[in-house]
């Protein structure tokens, strides 16, 4: 099958983007032509993914900082704007649940400190990058914005949080509401709300499961597979393509039918 070039002269900033949804949605647009800005914490996965996808055609430039340091990626976005006229497409990965012992604490299980730990893990480098970076998208007349949710912000998962579903209904309901702000500027807002995604992270805890355990979790899922990285970037690069051009306040299950 012939590779489509959809991003061809299109910027895309990306965070959490050496590991998981973010990298699989890195190696999508750089293989259709893009320049990914590829930010994340993590610099040997920086310099592996960079390495990995050199042969593209498309480019990809790290920067390894902490998304939810304003000062820092104000900074950066500083230095960016340097080099590249304009930024076309925003993908705001940084998120997750298993940063606290224990992911799935009801909520009398759960402290303040874990409460806020995973409210502002999931959604600050989403409102630091989006208020930083849209003002350059309206001058220019337009761009991409695409939040990373989770199903759980629907109310549908049993093996993650309250913290973590009240972060990622946070996600839906900011996603809706930038998109009518900045509709009219001809910013489209969207967001992906995945299931139980396979990703370095949330693999090894995968695996540690026991066969039946697993087995479970599968029969819930109509298409009877866990999903995988690429499943996910997938439908996060159609919204940030020209293919949705008119699609905006859409958060996408992408779930395998799981509700």
């Amino acid at each position: 099958m012939e590779l489509r070039m959809r991003f061809i002269q299109k910027v895309a900033i990306i965070t959490a983007a050496a590991s998981g949804i973010g990298r699989a949605s890195a190696g999508i647009i750089a293989q259709e032509g893009g320049t990914v800005i590829a930010v994340d914490t993590d610099e040997q996965r920086l310099e592996n993914m960079s390495s990995e996808f050199s042969r593209s055609a498309g480019q990809v430039l790290t920067y390894c900082i902490d998304a939810t340091d304003e000062k820092v990626v104000k900074r950066t976005l500083s230095q960016i704007s340097e080099n590249n006229k304009k930024i076309d497409i925003l993908i705001n990965a940084v998120g997750g649940s298993t940063i606290i012992d224990n992911p799935k604490a009801r909520v009398d299980e759960l402290v303040l400190a874990d409460w806020q730990k995973i409210i502002n893990f999931n959604l600050d480098s989403m409102f630091i990058f989006t208020t930083l970076i849209v003002p350059s998208m309206k001058s220019q007349g337009g761009g991409k914005i695409v939040n990373l949710a989770s199903i759980a912000g629907r109310g549908f998962s049993d093996v993650s949080s309250s913290a973590y579903a009240a972060a990622k209904g946070g996600v839906i309901a900011f996603t809706k509401k930038t998109a009518r702000e900045l509709g009219p500027f001809g910013i489209t807002v969207n967001a992906i709300a995945p299931n139980t995604t396979l990703s370095e992270r949330i693999r090894p805890r995968w695996e540690q499961q026991s066969p039946q355990d697993q087995a479970e979790q599968i029969e819930k899922i109509p298409l009877r597979r866990m999903a995988e990285p690429i499943d996910q970037a997938k439908v996060i690069c159609f919204l940030a393509s020209t293919d949705a051009d008119y699609v905006t306040g859409q958060t996408i299950d992408v779930s395998g039918g799981l509700v």
